[in-house]
């Protein structure tokens, strides 16, 4: 499992009986969409949508990469920006035909993979922190704590090297995109000195495990833990006080595709202050549109797991593409942790 539990498989089969009016093929993460924002956009338009979902960036990549894949719109995260540019893969955008985007956040209004917006529009967003039952004392407050010993087999972290990597490298006071293979070894030594301690590396699962108290602290991503916290008010969330790694999702129009026009109205839609509060209500995570938030219930809107204010945002530091060799080296260092 990824960050996002499965939604209605419905979803996934949106569009797929007969029908011959003009189509837009849609691929997209898993539970990253309200149920009813396909059938919308439909009747506003009269096309229809083949809609599917994928569970990495890397399934994405693989699906898209021969520039003939039949899809016209994918959704990678600010990291696979970079990539799929080199592989010539993405389509520009058009902002007369984007209306919307005055919406946005003014805090996504220049990412650093794309200050003028010319290829992506930003979508959602997200972190990893600490989920921890409130019966620990004293209550976690940094990575660090992660590698406490009496919390050995009681605490997890995720089966995810960028996110394990990233904990590692703020704990270290180095940056989460460091590309310092002396930094990437140092972070893996500290990890593998706190495998002994790890119940195990898992994702989304554990949560049941946090909710019946067999797991005490987990390093997860803050919309898995808002699921937690939904279920039991035992449950509770921190964001590390040496920082953390925070992602930002986008959507993008691929460069194969033949149906421009209608591909900007479907990014525009998503714009949509009610349709974006929507979808991030549905997937219980963090949207890009400031116009939107405002839309939210107040639980929800000011929740700080989902929305932490300045203070703790400001500790977030956007995961951005790396380097090759990086990736390799990181890579094998991955393996030698899991093996160690």
């Amino acid at each position: 499992m990824t960050r996002r539990d499965l939604l209605a498989a419905s979803l996934a089969l949106t569009g797929c009986a007969r029908d011959r009016r003009p189509h837009l093929n849609v691929l997209n993460w898993s539970a990253y969409i309200a149920p009813d924002t396909v059938p919308k956009f439909e009747a506003a338009f009269g096309f229809r949508v083949r809609y599917s979902v994928y569970e990495s960036n890397e399934e994405m990549f693989a699906r898209v990469a021969s520039g003939n894949s039949g899809w016209d719109i994918v959704f990678p995260s600010a990291s696979f920006i970079p990539p799929m540019l080199a592989e010539d893969l993405l389509a520009p955008l058009d902002h007369r035909l984007l209306p919307n985007l005055a919406n946005l956040d003014p805090a996504f209004e220049r990412p650093v993979h794309d200050p003028q917006l010319h290829w992506s529009v930003p979508y959602m967003t997200g972190a990893a922190g600490i989920v921890y039952n409130r019966s620990l004392t004293p209550a976690p407050t940094a990575w660090a704590n992660l590698w406490d010993e009496p919390l050995r087999g009681r605490i997890t972290m995720l089966d995810d090297p960028t996110d394990v990597f990233g904990a590692c490298l703020k704990r270290l006071g180095k940056s989460v995109n460091s590309e310092d293979p002396a930094d990437l070894r140092a972070a893996a030594r500290l990890a593998i000195a706190q495998k002994p301690l790890l119940r195990a590396y898992i994702n989304a699962e554990v949560r049941d495990q946090l909710v019946s108290g067999d797991v005490l602290a987990a390093q997860m991503w803050a919309t898995t833990s808002q699921q937690a916290i939904d279920e039991s008010d035992r449950i509770a969330f921190v964001y590390p006080r040496e920082g953390y790694p925070f992602y930002l999702d986008t959507t993008v129009i691929l460069r194969e595709s033949s149906r421009a026009e209608l591909a900007h109205r479907f990014l525009d839609f998503l714009l949509r202050p009610d349709i974006a509060a929507a979808n991030a209500l549905a997937s219980r995570t963090t949207t890009t549109d400031l116009a939107a938030r405002k839309l939210l219930p107040a639980a929800f809107r000011d929740n700080p797991t989902l929305y932490p204010p300045p203070a703790i945002a400001a500790l977030g530091e956007l995961e951005i593409a790396l380097r090759p060799e990086t990736l390799r080296l990181r890579d094998r260092l991955w393996t030698e942790i899991k093996s160690a």
